[in-house]
């Protein structure tokens, strides 16, 4: 086989996955119908867990050069805004940029490790057997057929994967639809922010830069339209009149377009051969800019457990648990965002309850809470079963400041550059530890905590997942250490010393 893995469609998320198994050393292939990055602005907030694990892939600081920071967000447009500044976190903040910036920093990303775009192909069938994948595509030269392990579908919610698969796309169609586009404002101020919910409808409006504003709005007259209606300047000029009472000096539309609240979820992100990431897995309304970000978690997730499959030192049941582990968690994300769009409707029913929660999530403990799960800080997988208990099990890996044994001090994060396990040793004076640098796919660090932490200051050893999960910790307590260390990098890491 040509490639190992074969990815369809060349959005965020499949070029986060080309990296993340680029990284690996897989053979690894996009296709992707467009000739060139899309110029549309789309997803526009980066949130505070992606843009953690971007770090740890070293691409983070890449993004912020060319956006712009903000500590808040919302919760379905309320007048209280969310506060991410008090997570816990070297990235308590959401970065505003377009996302045709952040696909081409992944598309980099993905190339300089080696990964494969063909651009202006199109996937026609996907065909699986015990030992492989046929994918049929066509493009400029004519009809082929490429052959890999796995293929994985990050080609939208019209996924020719998930048809291919047979899986089901289980949930409900829109009741309404919103119009969105980036525009140029002339009477508006530099910077200026808008979110107004009258009985008109809903309009929310951020800069992108100095003259173009992002505009979606949710106009009562025009809310029952088909998304595949086009939207025509004049009804966004009309639009922008009712909810604002103004056209804001509109003189140009970049782009514009108008999609719906359907919400749905694959019935399984796995059969066989064939996986389902990002919006081919989920679709929802794009309430707290919350779609591209799981979509990269989900790449992140998935692209080292493939990885180990191909190489041969994945357990079993590893590529299960890619299902199993972010599942519940979209489920949660849907719910959400079911929520957020009920609080949009314009009854006084409805509005007395926009201000009723506004009032409550300005208690600091209700308003940490609801940032937690709209920037995914607060996602955890269940605890490996067979793991000595502990709390940090299954938990999201901070950035630590860690003091190394040559002396050197340095964040936690650059370790997980390279996408491999990562085993934390605080006590570095056993007798036995020196086993452990045979295994190809894992990094020893031997350090000491810079700065005391309350979750750490108990741990003896920790094995950090490639996707900055904990995948166990140990206490100072064990009774052996030595050979709890060893049975659960045998559990996790199988047969990796080849």
């Amino acid at each position: 086989m040509k490639y190992e893995v074969i990815l369809i469609g060349g959005g965020p998320v499949g070029m986060m996955l080309a990296g993340e198994l680029a990284l690996a050393g897989v053979k690894v292939c996009v296709i992707e119908r467009l000739k060139e990055t899309t110029p549309f602005s789309r997803a526009l907030t980066v949130h505070p867990r992606t843009l953690e694990i971007l770090d740890m892939r070293g691409v983070k600081s890449q993004l912020i050069k060319q956006g712009r920071l903000l500590s808040r967000g919302h919760f379905a447009g309320l007048d209280t805004p969310l506060d991410f500044s008090v997570l816990d976190s070297s990235s308590n903040h959401t970065l505003f940029l377009p996302q045709s910036e952040t696909e081409k920093v992944l598309e980099e990303w993905a190339l300089s490790l080696g990964a494969e775009i063909w651009r202006e192909v199109e996937a026609l069938s996907v065909h699986q057997d015990e030992e492989g994948v046929d994918v049929k595509i066509a493009g400029p030269h004519g009809e082929t057929t490429l052959r890999s392990a796995y293929v994985v579908g990050t080609d939208g919610a019209r996924s020719l994967v998930r048809k291919h698969a047979n899986i089901s796309f289980e949930g409900t169609d829109a009741t309404f639809t919103a119009i969105l586009g980036d525009a140029v404002l002339s009477d508006l101020a530099p910077m200026s922010v808008i979110s107004r919910i009258t009985e008109q409808g809903l309009v929310s409006i951020m800069p992108i830069n100095d003259h173009i504003y992002r505009v979606l709005m949710i106009d009562m007259e025009r809310r029952n339209i088909s998304k595949d209606e086009t939207v025509t300047l004049e009804e966004f000029r009309s639009s922008l009149i009712r909810t604002t009472g103004s056209d804001l000096g509109l003189n140009e539309v970049k782009w514009m377009s108008r999609f719906g609240n359907a919400t749905r979820q694959a019935g399984r992100y796995r059969n066989g051969r064939l996986f389902l990431a990002g919006d081919s897995a989920h679709i929802h309304f794009p309430a707290g800019g919350q779609g591209m970000n799981v979509g990269l978690q989900e790449a992140m997730n998935l692209g080292w457990k493939l990885a180990g499959a191909i190489k041969g030192w994945a357990p079993d049941w590893l590529l299960d648990s890619y299902h199993a582990e972010r599942y519940p968690w979209n489920t949660a994300l849907l719910r959400n965002t079911e929520v957020q769009t009920l609080l949009l409707d314009v009854t006084p029913p409805i509005m007395e309850l926009r201000s009723m929660l506004a009032d409550l999530i300005q208690i600091p403990e209700a308003n940490y809470q609801i940032a937690a799960q709209i920037s995914a800080m607060d996602v955890h997988y269940a605890p490996d079963a067979e793991a000595p208990s502990h709390p940090l099990n299954g938990k999201r890996f901070k950035d630590l400041s860690l003091k190394l044994k040559d002396g050197r001090w340095m964040n936690s994060y650059p370790l997980l550059n390279k996408g491999t396990f990562l085993l934390l040793h605080f006590h570095s004076n056993e007798q036995n530890s020196g086993q452990w640098e045979t295994y190809s796919n894992l990094q020893v660090v031997h350090a000491s905590l810079a700065e005391a932490d309350a979750d750490w200051n108990d741990v003896h050893t920790a094995l950090i997942r490639p996707d900055g999960h904990i995948a166990w910790a140990i206490p100072l307590s064990d009774p052996d250490p030595m050979q709890t260390i060893n049975e659960g990098i045998t559990r996790w890491c199988g047969d990796i010393s080849v």
